[in-house]
């Protein structure tokens, strides 16, 4: 009888408690740890952006999120992180659109070489129906992405000076861990090597690879005109990226949690975007000091006649030379 009465007397208690509103708003104010991977430290663009993104929430949402925010590559390379906020142990992060094709490999339309004029010309595509559908497309594969961001051109580094394509052949090029990027730089008669961007400095340094691709900011936020001195300003590819969030953290916010972290995103992407044109000035001036070398690609039509093959062999994967065209004669 005592032992009816205790548990009638507790599910009274609990049921009074659910019916409060005071308990619904203790709930919905809970403050939600979000752990951040970020490949850079405190002075880098990639790990400003989360500190403003973290300031726009709580002035939108006081006391509701603390952002912990994990530099310099503590927890791996773009693709190790996006394994983290698939199993729920990185809530956020960002990652260059290359390192998570093979998840989404239609992504590729966005990094197809010599494709894009400019900035303005990728923001477009990846404002409109193109970066609507690969949004869906990743979120499928538990990526939340709040928006698009772009790192700026990907320029060749090399230990040696190279202004022509010819002058690549046989040498091993560090690339990303991408078909599209593996077929690239085939094309030029090079070995391509897949390495994670936190172990590519020592590949470099110890001939792992004589060769790398990648954005003005990143080169010196690695260090990598200590190893790969010369750049060669090709643009070949505009590096487009993403603001991403788990999808099983997501799913665990309220519609007022995900309209606030949506916006700040928004407006944390062309915080970034700017960013980074200003570190890529900052960047250049760096690694000049260092003893590093901008050099002009000297016969550009042959690297453009290099890359023509991977518009053809990736057609069918990111939705046929037709979208190829519309994405390419966006005004």
């Amino acid at each position: 009888m005592n032992l009816n009465r205790r548990t009638l007397l507790k599910l009274s208690a609990a049921s009074a408690t659910l019916a409060a509103p005071g308990f619904v708003n203790t709930a919905s104010a809970r403050t939600r740890n979000v752990t951040v991977a970020s490949l850079f430290g405190d002075d880098k663009p990639e790990t400003k952006i989360w500190v403003k993104i973290g300031e726009l929430v709580e002035a939108k949402l006081p006391g509701r999120f603390k952002f912990n925010i994990v530099k310099s590559g503590a927890l791996g390379g773009e693709k190790e992180v996006a394994e983290g906020v698939r199993l729920g142990s990185v809530q956020a992060s960002l990652s260059t659109v290359s390192s998570l094709t093979g998840w989404v490999p239609e992504l590729q339309i966005l990094d197809l070489p010599f494709l894009f004029r400019d900035a303005d010309h990728v923001r477009k595509v990846v404002s409109g129906d193109t970066g609507a559908g690969l949004k869906d497309k990743l979120a499928a594969q538990q990526f939340v992405v709040g928006d698009f961001i772009n790192y700026g051109a990907r320029h060749l580094l090399t230990k040696e000076p190279v202004t022509r394509p010819d002058q690549l052949k046989g040498k091993k090029i560090r690339v990303i861990q991408s078909p599209l990027h593996t077929k690239l730089w085939s094309a030029f008669g090079t070995i391509p090597v897949g390495i994670p961007i936190t172990e590519t400095y020592n590949a470099l340094a110890t001939g792992v690879a004589d060769a790398m691709d990648l954005t003005k900011s990143a080169y010196a936020g690695f260090k990598l005109y200590e190893v790969v001195p010369n750049m060669t300003e090709t643009g070949h590819i505009w590096a487009s990226g993403v603001i991403y969030y788990a999808r099983g953290f997501w799913n665990q916010l309220d519609a007022d949690e995900k309209a606030a972290l949506t916006e700040a995103s928004r407006e944390g992407a062309l915080y970034f975007n700017q960013l980074i044109v200003e570190d890529e000035t900052t960047s250049v001036q760096t690694a000049l000091a260092k003893g590093g070398k901008l050099l002009k690609p000297e016969a550009f039509e042959d690297w453009q006649k290099g890359a023509q093959g991977v518009w053809q062999d990736f057609a069918g994967i990111v939705g046929g030379a037709d979208k190829i065209n519309a994405v390419r004669n966006v005004a």
